[in-house]
């Protein structure tokens, strides 16, 4: 984790650029392990853990319309999250993250272990569906060490 850590920072650094995340599921993981590498202030300008709706239409701009349409954990709310905390914050990059960690709540639907993550960039916004298993701890981490590399695989882009 130390290494995918030091490749975003050091691709940041690089391109003068800033970060800032949208999380639900994970509850401010991401944050976290960012926030735990030193130097992390000259990259990382926050985030937003909105694990409530009214929070990620207030917050991060979530239309009521398509958190209704869609739910909370869809595509379509992690996309509208990585974009509302790129605009909230004017960050170079946002990433998002939201699912369903268990071990409760899921549907046939929408099991739980599935996660989805956005990627708000310069460039675009990417999208990706995840399917953990294990405990609530472990679908958690699953979930950040992934939108991590998927993070760091658009800032190579």
């Amino acid at each position: 984790m130390e290494t995918l850590l030091s490749q975003i920072a050091d691709a940041l650094l690089a391109r003068r650029q800033t970060l800032a995340t949208a999380e639900s599921c994970t509850g401010g993981l991401v944050g976290a392990l960012l926030t735990g590498l030193p130097g992390s202030s000259a990259w990382y300008l926050g985030g937003i853990v909105a694990y409530a709706n009214a929070l990620k239409t207030r917050l991060l701009g979530v239309g009521p319309d398509l958190l209704g349409a869609h739910g909370a954990v869809s595509l379509e709310t992690a996309r509208a999250m990585a974009e509302g905390a790129r605009a909230a914050t004017h960050a170079d990059f946002a990433v998002s993250l939201t699912g369903i960690a268990g071990p409760a709540g899921g549907t046939p639907e929408k099991p739980v272990g599935l996660v989805y993550i956005g990627v708000a960039a310069p460039h675009g916004t990417a999208t990706f569906k995840h399917h953990f298993s294990g405990s609530r701890a472990d679908i958690r981490n699953a979930a950040a060490e992934a939108a991590l590399r998927h993070l760091l695989d658009a800032l190579r882009a």
